[in-house]
């Protein structure tokens, strides 16, 4: 029997070896070898917080396949629409390792893999749609075009079934044959999404826009309900059509590895939406998750437990600045944020004008 879902992910999933030593990756002798991979980053994280989460993608019948599947039984997230593909292989990637804080580099292989073959005979109407909620990101959709219909498809499919579905632009611009191509594709497919989730310069890359108010306002103008603006360690701007304001970061003493940071926050933002919190205290959770993330090597090993979130949340959040409050901490001025914002999985499709232009 097909399992109900609370959340369905898909895209592809990757060996990572993380560098031992810092230098060059031409350099460096011993690697560690770990998982990767961004829808796969959210699926382990939301299961991890007891949700019931699937993951849709193909595998080579490799070792890295094999590594794969026993990293989703292992993080108990359901693989029965992960298929084996005996033609094409599982990729993998190469990360160095930086001391201070910054963005490790990483070189992808990738190309030609079995996740890059996927498509629309992928697609399970009864699996997917057995689902509360769709996150999506822009990774899957910038590996081929078979994907990236896939993931207009899904889209379509779980928006005309009522379904929720949240949004990470999460841009790979080396992935896309060139920057416009990925700016009109996933702004395309962000139209169908319940809430998006840029980062402030892939906001400016794909608006236009420098402002965070001005990046909301471009995707609430294209269907969305609300829009969660990361500012990093100026902490994240969310606007709905009711209310906007601002969430602090959580200050995080040393940063091991940035690679993640998005993901966790995603995860964050959804598991509170989906039990019904507010949106301020989503994206506080989001930033409690994504500092998490930070703090240690590998792209998911940060991710908490339930158990290990609930004792975080003991923690008072940072309070969120609207119109009474400092208003030197906001990107601008803003509204009143007294207007209470419903959660995620309370939002009707049918409020959602689509306008399909991925």
């Amino acid at each position: 029997m097909t399992p109900t879902l609370d959340i369905l992910t898909y895209g592809e999933a990757m060996a990572m070896f993380v560098a031992a030593e810092t230098g060059p990756l031409a350099a460096v002798g011993q690697f560690t070898k770990r998982i990767s991979g961004a829808d796969l980053n959210v699926a382990i994280g939301l299961s991890r917080l007891g949700f019931k989460v699937g993951w849709m993608s193909r595998v080579g019948n490799d070792s890295f396949g094999q590594y794969v599947r026993d990293t989703l039984k292992k993080e108990d997230i359901d693989q029965a629409c992960v298929s084996t593909d005996e033609c094409y292989p599982t990729g993998f990637q190469l990360k160095s390792k930086n001391d201070d804080g910054s963005d490790p580099s990483v070189e992808y292989f990738r190309k030609g893999s079995a996740a890059s073959h996927l498509s629309l005979t992928d697609y399970v109407p009864a699996y997917a749609l057995g689902a509360r909620h769709l996150h999506l990101t822009g990774v899957a959709p910038a590996i081929s075009a078979s994907s990236c219909e896939l993931a207009f498809h899904l889209a379509h499919e779980m928006r005309a079934a009522g379904k929720s579905i949240s949004f990470d632009p999460n841009l790979r611009p080396t992935l896309w044959p060139t920057q416009a191509a990925m700016i009109e594709t996933l702004n395309a497919l962000a139209t169908f999404a319940d809430w998006v989730l840029p980062g402030i310069s892939e906001g400016l890359i794909l608006t236009g826009h420098k402002r965070p108010e001005d990046i909301a306002r471009f995707y609430l103008e294209r269907g969305a309900r609300g829009v969660i603006v990361k500012l990093g360690a100026a902490g994240a701007y969310y606007r709905t059509a009711d209310a906007e304001g601002v969430v602090p970061a959580q200050p995080v003493a040393k940063v091991v590895d940035t690679v993640g940071a998005g993901d966790g926050f995603a995860v964050g933002v959804v598991s509170a939406l989906l039990e019904g919190r507010t949106l301020v205290d989503a994206v506080a959770r989001g930033h409690r998750i994504g500092a998490l993330a930070i703090q240690v090597i590998g792209d998911s090993e940060g991710l908490p437990t339930r158990a290990e979130l609930d004792a975080l949340e003991q923690q008072p959040n940072p309070p969120s600045n609207d119109a009474t409050s400092d208003r030197a901490a906001t990107p601008s001025a803003l509204a009143d944020t007294a207007t209470p914002v419903h959660p995620l999985n309370q939002m009707p499709a049918s409020a959602i004008t689509n306008t399909p232009d991925a």
